[in-house]
């Protein structure tokens, strides 16, 4: 298990219970290294034995939001992700959408662009 000096309250939005898929792997890696991890997503199941949350639960103190979720499948999620008044947004490779990303930042939330996991190996999340 890595320890990081601080750790980051995220939520991996797009989480899924498939091994295959880069949100499962963010998951399980952000826990390995310390954080504390919220996986929200659309299927129910676990990752790293956490539930997956649907809907829209309701999370404070957020640091980062981790985006795993295609453009087209971020709209409904606006408000909800611009409403947790994270420190930052990531947005990991296909996630890139400029409308939130000017929209976060309207807010004074930071915006991202770069790989959860290769932030994570590099000592840099």
């Amino acid at each position: 298990m890595h320890l990081s000096a601080h750790s980051k309250r995220t939520i991996v939005l797009g989480a899924t219970p498939n091994p295959q898929r880069f949100a499962f792997l963010a998951v399980q890696r952000l826990k390995s290294y310390g954080h504390e991890v919220f996986p929200v997503g659309i299927r129910r199941g676990q990752v790293a034995g956490i539930d997956i949350l649907n809907d829209f639960p309701a999370i404070e103190q957020v640091d980062t939001v981790t985006l795993y979720l295609n453009p087209d499948h971020q709209r409904p999620y606006y408000d909800y992700i611009l409403g947790l008044n994270p420190t930052r947004i990531i947005f990991n490779p296909g996630t890139e959408n400029p409308e939130l990303m000017r929209m976060a930042q309207d807010r004074g939330i930071e915006v991202e662009v770069a790989c959860t996991l290769v932030m994570l190996s590099l000592g840099v999340y």
